[in-house]
């Protein structure tokens, strides 16, 4: 019975990032470029990552539901499908995108080259409809001021939130990731008093120290997006990353959150716009629009490899029991002997947010 290799989902975070989303034109000879890609993925990220071996450089490669039929076919995964809009007090976009690249280093410089090596091999056979270059913020803090991603789960907790185990046998090590991209108004942020913003974030600007239970709004942020299911609190991993263009007077956070199934995600999102109950909504969605939706199925690094341009090779046989999978997806963390830097491995790191 063969393991599978994911792709560095629960990866330690780092201080750039590049996301790009693109859709692939219609055609056979373009549906086999970008499956080509998939087979030389991790090839490209070891000739750029070799360079700086400090660097830290990963690349997620996810797709799209209607993207996976195309190149993929079945088997499919079960809860792949179109980002489902939402409208609410205010409104969760949906927008196109057949692939998502997120591509990750300490320095903005491995991520450019990777990226660029990468449209070299599929410019012409997709249409890029959304890239977001992203950067750490001084102490971690989003271009609001505030922390962001403190409740991130670590180790084999990250694992457990966003790495599919037995409930889809067919993909076991694989994830579900869902990107928005938020403009903020920060002029009207900033003329809100930091008490109130303190509120609507449900935490203390300065220290980071999260409000007590019976003191926080029933609309913070951090009490909708706590999302429970028989008494246990299902977590995400996200990588949010702030942007900005200064010129056009652009500012935002790109969020992006991992999770084995989608309907966590999609949970918070509903108690965001819509509200818990109906009405009580996020007070953040005042200052930060949604212009982005889109969700992404992430196979295994495993799966990647075994594509042709032809089709996708037969994955190795699933694990049956989901606690062996995660042991597993964390024996696969520790680095090969000679350092390298496959797509699949995960070095041993977590997410540190």
């Amino acid at each position: 019975m063969s393991s599978v290799i994911p792709q560095p989902v629960v990866a330690k975070l780092t201080r750039a990032a590049i996301f790009l989303v693109v859709t692939v034109k219609p055609g056979d000879q373009h549906e086999d470029a970008v499956r080509a890609l998939c087979g030389d993925l991790s090839s490209l990220l070891r000739a750029v990552g070799f360079r700086d071996l400090e660097g830290r450089l990963s690349c997620i490669m996810g797709f799209g539901s209607d993207a996976w039929d195309r190149l993929f076919g079945k088997p499919r995964p079960i809860g792949l499908h179109p980002f489902r809009e939402i409208k609410g007090q205010h409104h969760a976009v949906s927008t196109p995108g057949d692939i998502l690249f997120h591509i990750r280093a300490m320095h903005m410089d491995l991520c450019f080259e990777l990226a660029t090596h990468i449209m070299s091999r599929i410019g012409d056979a997709v249409t890029t409809v959304d890239e977001v270059h992203g950067f750490k913020y001084f102490d971690e803090r989003d271009l609001l001021g505030f922390v962001d991603g403190t409740e991130n789960p670590v180790d084999e907790a990250a694992i457990d939130a966003a790495i599919i185990g037995d409930e889809d046998p067919d993909f076991v090590g694989s994830s579900y990731v869902i990107t928005q991209k938020y403009l903020h108004d920060l002029k009207g942020w900033n003329a809100v008093p930091v008490e109130q913003q303190e509120n609507i974030i449900g935490r203390a600007k300065l220290s980071d120290i999260e409000q007590a239970d019976a003191a926080k709004a029933t609309y913070a942020h951090n009490v909708l997006t706590n999302i429970e299911e028989n008494g246990e609190q299902l977590q995400i991993v996200r990588d949010n990353m702030p942007f900005g263009d200064v010129g056009k007077g652009e500012f935002g956070t790109y969020f992006i959150g991992y999770a084995r199934s989608p309907d966590r995600i999609e949970k918070m999102l509903v108690n965001m716009f819509v509200g818990l109950p109906p009405g009580n909504y996020d007070r953040l969605l005042d200052f930060s629009k949604a212009v982005t939706g889109t969700l992404f199925f992430v196979p295994t690094a495993t799966f990647l490899d075994n594509v042709s341009a032809e089709g996708a090779a037969a994955q190795p046989s699933s694990l049956s029991a989901n606690d062996q999978s995660a042991a597993d997806v964390s024996e696969s963390q520790r680095p090969a002997p000679d350092g390298s830097l496959g797509i699949g491995s995960l070095k041993g790191e977590s997410a540190n947010e």
